[in-house]
């Protein structure tokens, strides 16, 4: 019989990329954890990992265990939830993850809603990037992720390892400076009026910034991004103070009257979406269903639904 403790270590190696960062969230030394994957080694008999580099990977009976253990795993996900289902009150702690616009709009209403109607529920939320997010649900980090998906991106939800429910969506518009002259009624002919203004965008590689990249050159135009900054506050500032144009959420308001004047984006569709994920298994934990739908009253609350 597999040991499943070291499964657990193997696992957290492919989703963790180093044994230093395994041993770093497991609170281990990096040679306790190499010594428990040796021992594995041993019993199964054969190679699980191959020197690339300063680094390891996972070889292909490896991979094919760690595929084994996500299954145990779910499985045993689902008996908590099952056990926690049958218990009248919703107790236990839930952690969460949540970009900057849903921790100002959406989680402080959320809780609460929580505290209100699960007292006994302890929840922990950290604020973190869309592209950590999953990751980290994935390493068990987290127990639910609040994360986004903006039209046409590349990066896709991993079906397969998540579940992950619609939560709603959020249009983003053109944020003008206070003092811009460009208050046509065309959407088009004002981003195209824009096209020489400096601007201020997310940085490079994130879903945001592709699209905002994205919508600038399909109205013909390369922007003249200035300043980068993954705060949409920060964002924000620069527009009201007239240094830049931005394209903004509606959410970052959370229901606040609008501090720049704000117009459609050209062709309509330029909404991101917002969705909850959770670890298979997981999904009908009462908690979990209890957060979801928290989360579901605030979107509802903010009117961010399409």
């Amino acid at each position: 019989m597999l040991d499943l403790h070291r499964l657990r270590l193997l696992r957290e190696l492919k989703h963790r990329g180093t044994l230093a960062a395994v041993a770093a969230a497991l609170s281990y030394s990096p040679s306790s954890v190499s010594q428990q994957l040796s021992v594995l080694e041993t019993e199964v008999g054969v190679p699980l990992l191959e020197p690339v580099g300063r680094r390891v990977r996972l070889t292909e009976q490896a991979e094919i265990l760690v595929a084994h253990t996500e299954v145990v795993l779910e499985r045993l996900e689902r008996a908590e939830a099952d056990i926690a289902a049958s218990l009248t009150a919703v107790t236990g702690t839930l952690r969460i993850a949540a970009f900057q616009t849903a921790m100002l709009a959406l989680i402080p209403p959320a809780l609460t809603l929580l505290r209100e109607e699960h007292p006994g529920l302890r929840v922990h939320v950290t604020q973190t990037e869309p592209e950590t997010a999953l990751p980290a649900l994935l390493a068990r980090d987290v127990d639910l992720v609040v994360d986004e998906e903006y039209p046409g991106d590349a990066r896709t939800r991993p079906a397969a390892e998540v579940e992950s429910a619609e939560l709603c969506g959020d249009e983003v518009r053109l944020a003008l400076p206070p003092d811009s002259a460009v208050r046509a009624s065309e959407p088009s002919v004002a981003l195209r009026a824009l096209s020489g203004h400096p601007w201020v965008m997310e940085p490079a590689g994130t879903a945001s910034r592709r699209w905002a990249t994205t919508v600038c050159r399909q109205a013909g135009f390369e922007p003249d991004v200035r300043f980068e900054s993954p705060d949409l506050l920060v964002q924000l500032r620069l527009v009201e103070e007239g240094h830049a144009a931005a394209l903004l959420p509606g959410l970052l308001w959370g229901g606040r009257a609008l501090s720049v004047p704000l117009l459609p984006l050209p062709d309509g569709g330029h909404s991101r979406q917002l969705f909850t994920a959770v670890r298979p298994g997981s999904g009908g934990h009462p908690a979990v269903r209890a957060c979801r739908s928290a989360l579901q009253h605030a979107a509802e609350c903010a009117r961010c639904l399409p």
